[in-house]
């Protein structure tokens, strides 16, 4: 099924919600001007439509092969991605000293979505380089970012991220992986990863790989992880390609979805000889890899959030589509038959919650890409403070929320088709199977729900969660003084009073009963994220309801966005003082249960 990028929703919220013209007058962010901004989005839902969507179908067909010890891609894989690395998208977002465009976050993160759209297991390539350019960036040396920035950031060369070992998932202290120093400053790295996105493929001439592994000395545990960069081809002094290091993909996996994206099994240094390992240069400092390697864990994660909307995205396209067009049964209310499907209530409900968690799930991905530009351009220090802050604490919600809403969203799809979404050739099952694995990889939903109660919530006491809290009130205010947008001011409140119950109850108990706390930490991720929803769609309410440029914007579409946000304020955001309750329930009954498994 096509693809076509929400353009009007794009606009809509970059321009009325997340703040895109205060953003573009920041130091650094002047070159985001309004007709630069519509000429990218344009051109990348051009690229989107044109290149990437017709690829996605096959890649989920063919998948990817391993052949003479080497990865095989799809058709049509390496064309495309010549020309999304001429055209300069790998580098949308990245510092123009290394060849890229330097665009604010909050430009960069809805052309992202709209690749996600289009074809996620190709976008994984280029989002891996952005990651990888931002931990070289801040924390390497002057001389391997000289070798290797630019070519990653311009896309020249591709970059991964080896964490993972068969022994070592989510645990990192126990990876085995090591690391021996040589008397000419470089290591030998020697071990194994696994489900290592990309890690050898014919796209690019060279792969640059970041891998976490152990020096000889280093201490037990996760204090004791270094990161090194470990190239597929060694380069010579003068840039050119050497010798092929020693490490290779000994395995693909076989994977539920994102058949065109290889994931490799890596192994390092097991060629044998004097000089076995394979050749790799230190990160930073010593014993920090870890910390190094969150830059681009962190870059990750709210990529992947974007992902989850993506994949969304596509799939409530292709369920609307086939609502409008499926002819079956008769009306409810009128007795007429011959009438689409889209006219059943229940057929209404399912693609309106697909479309209100979508919109509720890009505002606030938006305007935390816009918090990532406060944070660092804004000159005003406390508000970029506020802004890091902001950005910290939602983190886990981006991505974890936002990823478990797509499955919802590709499980509704399927249902509107009946029983053609069971069945491959309606493609819609291939959306489902390819969001699966978002909810887990880059640490799953209970991790990310772990990190927001404990680092987040709990290390400063609730104090950015509570400031949040103050902006959703004034939120409300406007609400309860805006004509017809009353009742949701209502519902809001309730859900804010239900948000700051849970946080009460965290805080008063995250101390002395933390696994209590934990067993309903998940709970408290949707539940932060339910209300962020209701917060955020409030703020497309008003924007709609007040907008000065009736000129820009349908006056159609600016009342279905209100009633987008009314759907979402009364159907869903209800469940906020259920989830609230089931923080509490959690806590209070997994973690005495001693008898219950069996």
């Amino acid at each position: 099924m096509s693809y076509s990028a929400p353009i009007t929703d794009i606009r809509f919220l970059l321009n009325e919600v997340a703040g895109l013209g205060e953003i573009a007058r920041l130091p650094g962010c002047e070159e985001a001007t309004a007709d630069l901004v519509a000429a990218v989005l344009d051109e990348a839902a051009k690229f989107a439509a044109g290149v990437l969507a017709p690829l996605n179908a096959v890649g989920d067909r063919a998948g990817c092969r391993l052949e003479d010890g080497k990865v095989i891609t799809p058709a049509g894989w390496a064309e495309a991605y010549k020309a999304f690395a001429a055209g300069g998208w790998v580098g949308l977002g990245l510092s123009p000293d290394y060849g890229g465009q330097g665009l604010p976050k909050c430009v960069a993160t809805p052309v992202w979505e709209m690749w996600f759209s289009a074809n996620t297991a190709f976008t994984m390539l280029p989002q891996l380089n952005t990651g990888e350019a931002e931990a070289i960036l801040l924390a390497a040396s002057d001389e391997l970012k000289a070798t290797y920035l630019e070519k990653l950031v311009t896309g020249e060369w591709g970059g991964t991220m080896n964490l993972t070992e068969p022994q070592a998932g989510s645990d990192l202290a126990a990876i085995r992986c090591r690391a021996e120093p040589q008397a000419d400053g470089s290591y030998r790295i020697v071990g194994q990863k696994i489900f290592i996105s990309y890690g050898d493929h014919e796209l690019t001439p060279n792969i640059v790989h970041l891998v976490l592994a152990r020096l000889p000395d280093a201490p037990p545990g996760v204090k004791g992880i270094s990161m090194f960069l470990v190239p597929k081809y060694l380069v010579n002094a003068d840039g050119s390609l050497g010798a092929r290091n020693d490490l290779r993909c000994v395995g693909l996996e076989h994977k539920l979805g994102i058949h065109g994206s290889p994931t490799c099994a890596m192994s390092f240094g097991d060629n044998g000889g004097d000089s076995k390992g394979a050749a790799g240069w230190i990160v930073g400092e010593p014993n920090r890899g870890l910390e190094y390697m969150f830059i681009m864990m962190n870059e990750a994660r709210f990529g992947v959030g974007v992902q989850g909307i993506g994949i969304g995205e596509r799939a409530y396209q292709q369920a609307l589509a086939f609502a409008r067009e499926r002819v079956q049964g008769r009306d409810a209310v009128t007795g007429a038959v011959g009438q689409p499907i889209i006219n059943h209530p229940d057929v209404k409900r399912m693609l309106l919650t697909m479309r209100a968690r979508i919109m509720a799930a890009r505002a606030l991905a938006y305007t935390a890409a816009g918090w990532f530009d406060l944070a660092r351009h804004a000159p005003d220090q406390a508000a970029a403070d506020k802004a890091k802050r902001c950005v910290d604490l939602l983190m886990p919600v981006v991505k974890g929320w936002s990823t478990e809403l797509c499955q919802q969203v590709c499980y509704d799809a399927i249902q509107v088709h009946g029983g053609m979404g069971f069945v491959e050739e309606t493609g819609v099952a291939q959306h489902y199977r390819d969001a699966r694995i978002i909810t887990i990889y880059e640490g799953t939903t209970g991790i990310q729900a772990n990190d927001l109660v404990g680092r987040k919530v709990l290390r400063e006491n609730g104090a950015t969660l509570r400031e949040l809290i103050v902006d959703m009130r004034g939120v409300a205010a406007e609400l309860a003084a805006a004509e017809r947008l009353q009742s949701m001011a209502l519902r809001f409140e309730e859900d804010i009073a239900a948000l700051e119950r849970a946080l009460d109850w965290i805080l008063a108990n995250g101390r002395d009963r933390l696994a209590a706390v934990l067993a309903g930490a998940v709970p408290f991720l949707h539940l932060l994220g339910t209300v962020c929803g209701s917060w955020q769609l409030g703020r497309v309410a008003l924007a709609a309801a007040r907008s000065p440029r009736k000129d820009t914007y349908d006056p159609d579409y600016l009342r279905g966005l209100i009633e987008l946000a009314r759907f979402h304020a009364h159907a869903l955001a209800v469940q906020a003082p259920a989830l609230a309750a089931a923080i509490v329930g959690a806590g209070e009954t997994a973690a005495e249960s001693e008898f219950a498994l069996r």
